[in-house]
Parts: C-alpha cells; structure tokens; sequence
C-alpha cells in the first residue's frame, strides 16, 4: 500500500502540513466575514475561526422581537456557514502544494 513512498519524506510533508495549518489559524483570526438579513438590518460578523466578533441591529427592530429573532437567526446561520466554506477554502488551498505521491515529497512537477 505504501510502496514508492520514502517514509523520511513523509515526515517532511506532515511538518509543512502542521506550518501550514498554524500559519492558516493565525491568518484565520484577522479575517472578518459579515452576513445580513432583513436588506441590511441586522448584520452578524464572524472571525475566520468562527466567533461572532459583532452584532448590528437597526433601531426599527427593538420594537418587534419576532422579526429581530428571525432575522438574527437567519443572519448567524448565513455568517457560520460563510465561516465554514472559508475554511474549506482555506484548507483545499493549503493542500494544493502537497503530494504525497510526487517522489520528491514537495510539490508536483
């Protein structure tokens, strides 16, 4: 199963694996995603790990806590799902340079 791969390469590939992860989860915290409901009314962000970093909501609102509910819902549930196609991404991405299967153990020629 494992035939043609130099084991010493292997350990090469998971330490630039593991750099590359550290590198993607302080990168992750300067990213800030923002998602909106009811035209802008209320906006959630989110940092790239995923923590609601802000809540705006229009004064309009505080009068109908339905609609506030309802809006706040739908705009974590759209913030949360941004954060987690960024870290996806973020991971195909970090990934693209790595083949185990090169010989060389970097990247493919």
């Amino acid at each position: 199963m494992f035939e043609g791969i130099d084991m010493g390469d292997l350990g090469k590939m998971l330490e630039e694996v593991q750099k590359r992860a550290k590198e993607l989860e302080e990168k992750s915290e300067s990213i800030e995603l923002t998602a909106k409901s009811g035209g802008g009314l209320v906006k959630v962000t989110a940092n790239g790990k995923g923590e609601i970093v802000d809540i705006e909501i229009d004064d309009s609102l505080l009068e109908d806590k339905e609609a506030l509910q309802i809006l706040l819902i739908s705009a974590i549930n759209d913030v949360v799902k941004m954060v987690e196609d960024n870290k996806k991404s973020a991971a195909l991405s970090m990934m693209g340079g790595i083949n185990p299967f090169a010989g060389g153990g970097g990247s493919p020629s």
